[in-house]
């Protein structure tokens, strides 16, 4: 069994067998913990009472965070010429039609983000093996399919993403960096509750939440009090 270090020793005791009722508190200790010697991302994790293998109880959305995520991504554009000039205009990192398509099926994928206009959606039917399994697909469910190529690189760029329940039911996502301020994590952390929350599958029946917690990326998971954003 591998041995705890004296840091890894010092966030347990700080957290092991406690529900936390306050954000406040709960924040302040989760940046305590961040002891790691690089910036943490810190994560929610949210058991969700659902069975994913039922299209009414499916969570997949999209979130603009008050104060982002702490990442910049390098967001690509496909779509025909007349639009090159406004996604570039607009800080598409990649902006391409056919020859964007044929990098992409040569497995020259260096983007975060794919966004389609619906004109090429078919010209994408046959790179699915290769963007599929990255995340990359452009849907309209994630927003990444649009006619609007100003407005849409704007939300991402200013740190819009999608998440989603895996098959178990839970929701794993990222809501900052540890060297956030409290009150930007704070900020942060009710909004993608809220949005959880207002995404409620419509075959969900009775208690929405299992449990939930927040850590950063090397620290301990704390418990969260499921009334503790009411």
């Amino acid at each position: 069994m591998r041995k705890l270090s004296r840091r890894q020793k010092e966030n347990r005791k700080k957290t092991e067998n406690i529900i936390y009722t306050n954000l406040d508190q709960a924040i302040q200790v989760l940046k305590e913990t961040a002891t790691a010697k690089f910036v943490e991302t810190v994560e929610l994790h949210a058991n969700l009472n659902i069975d994913p293998k039922y299209a009414d109880q499916q969570l997949r959305t999209t979130v603009i965070l008050p104060n982002g995520i702490g990442k910049i991504i390098k967001i690509a554009v496909l779509t025909n010429e007349a639009n090159f000039l406004e996604a570039k205009e607009n800080n598409a990192d990649i902006v391409g039609s056919d020859d964007l398509v044929e990098q992409i099926s040569k497995g020259n994928i260096n983007f975060d983000l794919l966004l389609a206009t619906p004109d090429m959606m078919p010209k994408l039917a046959k790179l699915g093996r290769s963007l599929g399994p990255k995340g990359l697909m452009p849907s309209p469910k994630s927003g990444t399919v649009t006619t609007t190529i100003a407005k849409t690189l704007e939300e991402f760029k200013k740190g819009k993403f999608e998440y989603k329940a895996d098959k178990t039911g839970i929701v794993h996502v990222s809501f900052g960096k540890s060297d956030f301020s409290p009150n930007q994590l704070l900020e942060n952390l009710q909004a993608l509750y809220n949005s959880i929350e207002q995404n409620r599958p419509s075959g969900v029946k009775g208690k929405y939440f299992k449990s939930l917690y927040i850590c950063t990326s090397m620290g301990p998971s704390l418990q969260l009090d499921l009334t503790i954003f009411a």
